[in-house]
């Protein structure tokens, strides 16, 4: 007969594997004090994260740097969200760029391209901020390994992700990768999460994408990603899909790169 887990010892080795609120245990009917104010602090990161400043200058003067791996300069651009209250009241208009933004584009010199890359601030800028750059700094060498140039690079304020397909289609990608702060979480305010969509166009469903969450400290790590967003470009361009007919499987730990030392 098994001798039976001591239940302080089950909560103790549930709360190792998981940043879920677990066995907290109480003071009479309410949480520890300890507790209440961890989930408050908490709960303050994630609506800071959500209402904090996209660093835009920071961005495009990031990704310019890696110019030796990228093709043409970023590009600034805006959706039809004119302020964070509207960002958030108003989803549609992250969806759409502003009559600059087009004609940003429209006058942008380059031809097609196999991947465009977006950054957009989505639901928590303090993501991008952190992890954007350097996402792609570890992205980019992978793609070219696997024969792939990226071409037209932006960075869109107040966008959603679905900003991309009408910035993808307007600089003649045949895919666009759109870096996007997540939704902020009690346990993972930074997270950001990448979004591919092939033949990108206006009026796609999310249907048609796939996606590579979950990118931030306590999550995957910028090479694990690197790997699968390779993966999933590399395969949705041979194909010429992407989404619910693009099944992730690209397999468990990234191998390393050729010539990483």
């Amino acid at each position: 007969m098994k001798t039976p887990v001591p239940p302080s010892r089950s909560r103790s080795d549930l709360r190792e594997l998981t940043p879920a609120r677990v066995g907290l245990g109480r003071a009479g009917a309410s949480m520890p004090t300890e507790a209440l104010l961890a989930f408050t602090l908490d709960h303050a990161r994630a609506r800071d994260a959500v209402h904090g400043a996209f660093d835009t200058s920071r961005l495009v003067e990031g990704l310019a740097s890696l110019n030796g791996l990228l093709g043409l300069a970023p590009v600034l651009l805006s959706s039809q969200a004119r302020n964070r209250r509207d960002y958030l009241r108003r989803p549609d208009l992250g969806r759409m760029l502003d009559p600059a933004s087009q004609r940003a584009l429209a006058d942008r010199s380059g031809g097609p391209c196999q991947l465009a890359i977006v950054v957009g601030d989505g639901l928590s800028p303090a993501a991008v901020n952190v992890h954007a750059v350097e996402l792609v700094r570890h992205l980019v060498p992978r793609l070219k390994e696997a024969g792939i140039q990226p071409g037209g690079t932006a960075v869109a304020s107040g966008a959603r992700v679905a900003l991309g397909d009408e910035i993808g289609a307007m600089l003649g990608a045949r895919m666009v990768l759109m870096l996007i702060g997540e939704r902020p979480g009690l346990s993972a305010p930074d997270s950001l999460g990448a979004y591919l969509t092939f033949a990108p166009r206006i009026g796609l469903t999310d249907a048609m994408r796939n996606c590579v969450s979950n990118i931030h400290g306590a999550g995957l790590s910028y090479d694990e990603a690197a790997f699968k967003i390779a993966w999933l470009v590399r395969e949705g361009l041979a194909r010429q899909v992407t989404g619910v007919a693009l099944k992730d499987e690209s397999g468990g730990a990234a191998p390393a790169r050729i010539g990483a030392g």
